[in-house]
């Protein structure tokens, strides 16, 4: 009687927390059609003048810096770049300010090295090489999209770019630059860690989420999949979105599995069938974002990538939490989203299972019950897992000049997300990480 209250109670909270997440990525869709259509219909009735169009070019013509290296916003999971989604902006109309503001269209749901891979070429140009090997192992075509036309093309060590990651984009970029250092790029030999100036991380996941295993990644390994939970849903629902393979949906919107050709005319029924099963497909070969995001998985990464002494590296943490009595509970219902709030009250009551090993040596639940509702605040400062980078905490603001490289600047902020998912921020103190 006791487990089928529990299976009851399980079966319930994802049916409640599938309904809202479709319903919240319906909001988000309409919501680009209607801009754009609103967009439309406002240049069919509005013929703008067109000398206020030139004033207005002449003007950005003057506040543009062609001697400045460009800042390069790379998005996190489910995110989406300039292009995509009508005229929704993933950061605020960042691109919108200058031209040198770039925001590439990186898949949303493909794997941290996928990415940074796509991430080379969008800035480089030619054709995204996956690498021969990893393709065969991982089981999809070793290129995918083709750049006519790099959007910075004479980036070098001589042209360095400031990077600025949200969310999974902070690890992107790392991978991104530990490649460059290992000349991990056919054909580009000259590459090198001083390609990046700076890296700047928005409530990074550096360390991995628990979020990953409330919403169903096994924490025994970090890699599969619980046979029932949101994840199941979200992967089905991922491999017929990219089955049918409809034109104008993914103008809009793409996951970014096209060089896994799951596409029916590629893939026919049976293909389907076996992708649905878990026999093939990026979930079968674990080549996308989730494991990436575990804890497991973000040690195997930061297990490879380093701290360069040349880079400037800032972050900024962020929490919606606080303690009452001893016990972690979320810092406000006004204010906050309501799937937002019940995602922050998850995480801040999360178990590891005792029946499993701990994902590494000294773990303890109460260093993980800070977060934001989508990652842990002990993940966002820093990488620490499995080697802790020397960090100290800064008091003061003075402290922090003048800025040195190879020294990682951590500022941890208090986050307010209202209905809208638009942030505000109350700064906390500020945490310094040394090189590693």
């Amino acid at each position: 009687m006791i487990r089928l209250s529990i299976a009851a109670l399980q079966f319930s909270e994802l049916f409640v927390s599938s309904v809202v997440h479709l319903l919240y990525g319906f909001y988000i869709f309409s919501t680009a059609v209607a801009g754009d259509i609103s967009q439309v219909l406002n240049e069919w009735f509005y013929k703008p003048n067109s000398n206020v169009i030139l004033k207005e070019e002449a003007s950005k013509g003057l506040n543009s810096a062609d001697d400045l290296p460009p800042i390069v916003l790379v998005h996190g999971i489910f995110g989406f770049g300039k292009g995509r989604l009508g005229g929704l902006s993933y950061f605020a109309g960042a691109e919108t300010k200058d031209d040198r503001v770039l925001v590439p269209d990186l898949g949303s749901l493909t794997s941290i090295y996928d990415r940074a891979r796509e991430l080379f070429y969008y800035l480089k140009g030619g054709r995204v090489d996956y690498g021969e090997e990893h393709s065969k192992v991982c089981g999809h075509s070793q290129f995918g999209r083709i750049y006519e036309q790099g959007h910075y093309p004479e980036w070098d060590e001589d042209h360095p770019v400031h990077f600025v990651g949200h969310s999974a984009g902070a690890q992107v970029v790392r991978v991104l630059q530990q490649m460059l250092a290992d000349k991990a790029f056919k054909g580009y030999d000259s590459t090198s860690e001083n390609w990046v100036l700076s890296i700047t991380s928005l409530s990074g996941a550096f360390n991995g989420t628990t979020r990953t295993y409330l919403d169903g990644m096994q924490p025994e390994d970090g890699r599969s999949l619980k046979p029932i939970c949101l994840l199941q849903l979200c992967r089905l629902g991922v491999i017929i979105y990219d089955w049918f393979d409809i034109p104008w949906l993914k103008a809009y919107y793409n996951f970014g599995f096209d060089h896994f050709n799951l596409s029916w005319k590629n893939f026919g029924v049976r293909g389907l069938v076996d992708c649905l099963l878990g026999n093939t497909g990026p979930f079968a070969s674990g080549d996308w974002i989730l494991p990436d995001l575990t804890i497991q998985g973000s040690m195997r990464l930061n297990s490879q990538l380093c701290t360069f002494p040349n880079t400037y590296y800032f972050s900024y943490a962020t929490k919606r939490t606080r303690k009452i009595m001893g016990i972690t509970v979320p810092s406000g219902i006004l204010g906050i989203h309501p799937l937002l709030f019940i995602r922050v009250l998850q995480m801040s009551q999360w178990r590891h299972p005792p029946d499993v090993p701990p994902p590494y040596k000294g773990y303890r639940d109460d260093d993980w019950w800070d977060n934001d509702g989508a990652l842990n605040t002990t993940s966002m400062t820093h990488p620490r897992l499995p080697v802790e980078h020397p960090s100290h905490l800064v008091v003061k603001d003075s402290e922090c000049h003048p800025m040195q490289p190879g020294i990682c600047n951590y500022l941890q902020w208090l986050v307010f997300i209202s209905c809208n998912c638009v942030a505000k921020f109350e700064m906390l103190p500020v945490v310094v990480c040394g090189s590693h």
